[in-house]
């Protein structure tokens, strides 16, 4: 029988021991060596690329292939995450139980530490696309692509301007949903497409799998919706309640918690039936979107 636990521990020891293999070697001072692995350190799910893994694993993948793009979505996401806890964003002072990165440090070394993690995770890629074959290289250059396009202003950079944008605001149904495709569910299926894709998965594989990628992005931000409402700040390891003291707009806010709690289900129940074509190599996907709906932080 499938242990999802077992399978999280393992998957994180291997992206964490790989990441920071990456930071030792690619950080030429401890001035900057400090805070990358300080923030890499602070725990975290690695739920980006741990379906980077699973993508890979459902269509038959094997070996450390995928291993390069697996860290660098961990390095952008943890990039981002820097940047949002700055005063400037939302100023928060803890984040996965710990002093925030401009806490702990500066506000400075903060900002360095976030563009150096978004900057290392394309120099990760490319280093991987250089020492490939050329079949190979134009793969990691797709993969890039796909990357840098759910990273920027076509993906959560917008999604994220939107959410400032709208604070204070009344948006609809439609938008609410669009910033949270954009802000975190891009990133989440750019980590199962490329997955999937250095799998070598076929066409109606890969289809599928973005297929899931798309409930299960979000779903994962409407459960983060409603944790920050009603979650345990000593599990979350930060505040909560601060959307509301924020005016952000949210799916409990907008159709209630009840209504939020059927929809992050219903849209798991959709994510399991894109899987339908799959066999049981793809059971750690069908296991991590049954999580995303129990978490508790």
């Amino acid at each position: 029988m499938f242990d999802l636990k077992i399978y999280i521990g393992k998957q994180k020891k291997i992206i964490d021991t790989a990441m920071h293999k990456y930071l030792a070697r690619l950080c030429i001072s401890e001035r900057m060596r400090q805070p990358l692995s300080y923030s890499i350190s602070a725990g975290g799910k690695r739920v980006r690329p741990i379906l980077c893994l699973a993508a890979f694993e459902a269509v038959g993948g094997n070996g450390d292939a995928v291993l390069p793009v697996a860290c660098a979505l961990e390095m952008i996401h943890t990039y981002s995450l820097i940047h949002d806890d700055l005063p400037a964003l939302d100023n928060d002072d803890l984040r996965r139980g710990q002093p925030t990165c401009h806490i702990q440090f500066d506000e400075a070394t903060a900002i360095l530490s976030g563009d150096a993690l978004l900057t290392m995770a394309f120099e990760v890629m490319s280093e991987a696309g250089l020492q490939a074959s050329d079949r190979e290289a134009i793969l990691w250059l797709q993969i890039m692509d796909i990357v840098s396009r759910a990273a920027g202003c076509r993906g959560m950079i917008e999604g994220q301007a939107r959410d400032l944008a709208f604070e204070g605001q009344s948006i609809d149904r439609d938008n609410l949903e669009a910033l949270h495709r954009l802000k975190t569910g891009a990133m989440i299926k750019a980590a199962v497409h490329s997955g999937g894709l250095l799998g070598r998965g076929s066409s109606d594989q890969i289809s599928h799998l973005i297929s899931y990628a798309d409930y299960v992005g979000l779903a994962f931000q409407v459960v983060d919706d409603l944790l920050n409402v009603k979650g345990d700040p000593s599990k979350m390891g930060k505040a909560v309640g601060t959307d509301l003291t924020r005016k952000k707009n949210t799916y409990p806010t907008l159709i209630g918690l009840e209504n939020s709690e059927s929809y992050a289900h219903h849209l798991i129940d959709h994510a399991l039936k894109s899987l339908a074509i799959f066999d049981k190599k793809a059971d750690p996907l069908r296991e991590i979107a049954r999580y995303i709906v129990r978490r508790d932080h």
